[in-house]
């Protein structure tokens, strides 16, 4: 079997990372993206070159800036598109000025290839990733606010009303860019810790929790609307953002979140 690159090694060796925070089995990824169970085993393994989208949506459901495994996921797909190879052969005499972004990758790419292997695979992905920093155009690192992909790229699946009961993260409304928080975050009397998120580009909201535990409950409601609540029914649930349904609609002004905790005590809610 031929050994993947370096690049996408630790691109795989990230993802099975993050998919590890979100708490989420491959068949629950299948259901909340596009992607099929298969797909993403391949993706996590490096089997299958991971399309964009799917690292962005990852990213997503485990409530993380997409910035530095995209910084990895570009050179992850030089090499799978041959990019990385068509560039390898450096210019007889560089020219004075800034050097060119592509030479400068290319030569990175031929450094990483023969000094990564040595590395265990951690510190081969720290490496790429820090490297990445340096070269890639209009990098992100150190700004968190800034959103990574076009705007609409990849297109969300629904706006205003047709949100309605909708997953954000399936729906691509939840990526970074896309939404933010309304009012403050709030600590519960338990530990637990809720915010009230709202996408202008999707034109709706919902309810984000973590720090829980098995049998709690959040639930977001506005005038005219029927509440959405998400329950933590297992221990995995407990250690990963866990999200609501969507209220599709501008229901900014009359947005209500509320924690129930699994020992029966009396609900807490906020408001924006």
């Amino acid at each position: 079997m031929t050994t993947p690159a370096p690049e996408c090694a630790a691109l795989a060796e990230e993802l099975r990372a993050v998919r590890a925070r979100t708490g989420l089995s491959l068949a629950a990824l299948a259901e909340r993206t596009p992607y099929s169970k298969s797909s993403w085993e391949r993706y996590l393994n490096g089997k299958l070159p991971a399309p964009r989208q799917a690292v962005e949506a990852l990213c997503a459901m485990a409530g993380e800036h997409p910035g530095r495994l995209l910084a990895l996921w570009e050179l992850a797909d030089a090499e799978w598109s041959g990019r990385a190879r068509s560039t390898a052969r450096p210019p007889a005499s560089p020219g004075p000025g800034t050097p060119d972004a592509g030479r400068t990758a290319a030569h990175t790419r031929r450094v990483l290839r023969w000094r990564l292997p040595a590395l265990g695979a951690g510190a081969a992905a720290a490496a790429v990733a820090m490297t990445a920093a340096l070269w890639l155009p209009n990098h992100t690192f150190g700004d968190p606010a800034t959103p990574v992909s076009p705007a609409l790229d990849p297109a969300p699946g629904c706006r205003g009303r047709a949100c309605d009961g909708q997953d954000p993260a399936r729906m691509f409304c939840g990526l970074p860019g896309r939404a933010g928080v309304l009012g403050p975050l709030h600590r519960t009397r338990t530990g637990a810790q809720v915010e009230i998120r709202y996408s202008t580009v999707c034109a709706a909201a919902w309810g984000r929790v973590w720090h829980t535990r098995v049998g709690d409950a959040v639930e977001v409601s506005a005038p005219g609307a029927p509440p959405r609540r998400v329950v933590i029914r297992t221990t995995a649930d407990t250690s990963a953002y866990r999200f609501t349904p969507m209220l599709g609609g501008d229901h900014r002004a009359g947005l209500r979140l509320c924690f129930l905790p699994a020992d029966g005590a009396v609900r807490e809610c906020f408001r924006p």
